[in-house]
């Protein structure tokens, strides 16, 4: 499985792409909507994991804009906030709507049951 990390703290994303490689999952990882585009564009993903608020382009946002590049990559969305709002909107773009913190293995296996469906 490839996937694609895009989170705008530079900290937690790096830890997941990491934390994902040692269980054998390659990810690349992006802290900008902008440099995610680049990626996408390069490279092919199963799935792209994107945090819902980020600065300049949302992750709601990008996630239209991926799927111009990618239309059969799969998403979900990371949030910290926790917000209805942000619920109801995730849920809305997303196969998967997932808050922060998270646990490894739940991220993983939600990952597999979006690429699988």
């Amino acid at each position: 499985m490839k996937v694609l990390l895009v989170d705008d703290e530079e900290e937690l994303v790096t830890a997941l792409a990491e934390r994902l490689s040692f269980r054998g999952i390659d990810a690349d990882w992006s802290t900008s909507g902008s440099h995610a585009l680049e990626l996408a564009q390069a490279h092919a993903y199963d799935v792209a994991v994107l945090d819902v608020k980020m600065p300049n382009i949302s992750g709601i946002e990008l996630k239209k804009r991926l799927e111009k590049t990618r239309p059969d990559m799969k998403y979900i969305f990371l949030t910290g906030h926790g917000s209805e709002e942000d619920f109801w909107a995730g849920s809305a773009e997303a196969s998967q709507y997932l808050v922060k913190p998270l646990d490894i293995e739940t991220l993983i296996e939600t990952m597999r049951q979006v690429v699988q469906k």
